[in-house]
């Protein structure tokens, strides 16, 4: 009788494929995954406990950070709970421009996901028409804020500046002509054996594993699972606007993929609706106590603008209490959950990222497949280390 044991190796965490510092310990049967066991807390970010010494406003750089490829959203979870908890409206077109920016995000978030889960299994072409649409929309966001991965756009009442001259055509250009490119996309990988052999039927996640690992985004759209927090609890205007919510069948990479892939271009069919119908007006809400100054002021009277801005970021101090509020990231559910003890502090700061979620169905996903397909699952889920290591 042949006698057969175990071996334990590491993936990770300085492995390229597993996308940031991500430590996994494989027990193995020989290619055989039996089991695997993340290990994280190697970025050491400290994010919820820094807040508690920054101001509200000092709070929206440091959340860009987070999925450092989502700064745009990022922004929009944390201004909504401090909304929410000073119980302030914010006007319409700031609303409009907050989804703009929020689901040209999304998109430039997808690409580097399409880009790098293809090159991790195989396919290296798709990185880089992924990364020619991306600079687009990075050079859409620094046209707004001089900015392209930490933005620090999105201020508590509304918004740091107006939208340039030339954005707004230049963004409908872009939505436009997009679907077009998600057509090439698809023309590389969605009928490519290879990329069928290496994704369908890997990694599946069903329906009832999925809901009860809390997973959401894409992960669990693609588990047949129709949620989509845009549709059951719309923020900054999404009920105003018409979109489709995909879903998968099976629950596995190739499902998870093609879902991405649709939400791309209803991403860019949101961006076209809310330019073509951008109302006029005020970008920040008339609160002079809590909202800071336009930065256009900084060319004209530089003393008063420093002088407001430190009245108001170290004075703003909202009311005793506690909210919790999420938004549809591009990975999922980003919740903000802050507890106010009426200073300019939060007294605690708590972040739901969907990325450390997401990253608990990992085994669920692998054990009993071959150690090649855990890259593809890890690809799959779409984790940022910055995102998951808060």
């Amino acid at each position: 009788m042949t006698r057969t044991e175990t071996l334990m190796i590491n993936m990770g965490p300085q492995h390229p494929s597993t996308h940031g510092v991500l430590r996994l310990v494989l027990e193995l049967d020989g290619e055989v995954v039996v089991k695997v066991t993340p290990h994280i807390g190697y970025l050491h970010r400290g994010v919820e406990k820094l807040a508690e010494n920054k101001t509200y406003h000092q709070c929206i750089t440091l959340v860009d950070r987070l999925d450092y490829l989502a700064g745009m959203s990022n922004n929009l979870a944390y201004v909504l709970a401090v909304e929410k908890l000073l119980d302030m409206e914010v006007p319409k077109r700031a609303q409009y421009i907050r989804v703009i920016m929020a689901e040209l995000q999304r998109i430039a978030s997808h690409l580097i996901w399409l880009g790098t889960h293809g090159h991790d299994i195989g396919a290296m072409t798709p990185l880089f028409y992924a990364l020619r649409e991306r600079d687009e929309i990075l050079f859409l966001f620094e046209m707004v804020c001089g900015a392209r991965l930490t933005p620090s756009y999105l201020r508590i009442g509304g918004l740091a500046f107006d939208l340039p001259d030339g954005f707004e055509a230049k963004a409908m250009e872009f939505v436009r002509t997009f679907p077009s490119r998600v057509a090439e996309y698809e023309t590389l990988l969605t009928k490519n054996r290879i990329w069928i052999q290496r994704t369908k039927g890997v990694g599946i996640l069903s329906r009832e594993d999925a809901i009860n690992l809390g997973a959401s985004g894409p992960v669990i759209r693609g588990s047949d699972v129709n949620w989509d927090i845009r549709k059951s609890t719309p923020y900054s205007g999404y009920q105003n606007f018409d979109f489709i919510i995909p879903t998968g069948k099976n629950g596995d990479c190739y499902d998870r993929y093609l879902v991405r892939m649709e939400e791309m271009r209803q991403s860019a069919e949101i961006v076209k609706q809310a330019l073509e119908t951008l109302p006029k007006g005020e970008i920040n809400a008339h609160e002079p106590k809590v909202v800071l100054p336009p930065k256009e002021d900084v060319y004209t009277n530089m003393a008063s603008l420093i002088h407001h801005f430190k009245i108001v970021s170290e004075g703003f101090t909202p009311p005793a209490g506690e909210v919790y509020t999420s938004i549809e990231s591009p990975k999922g559910e980003l919740g903000f959950y802050i507890v106010s003890d009426g200073t300019n502090k939060p007294y605690r700061l708590r972040i739901r990222p969907p990325s450390f979620i997401n990253l608990e169905a990992l085994s669920t996903m692998v054990e009993g497949r071959l150690i090649a397909d855990v890259i593809a699952v890890i690809g799959s889920i779409d984790i940022v280390l910055g995102e998951v290591d808060r």
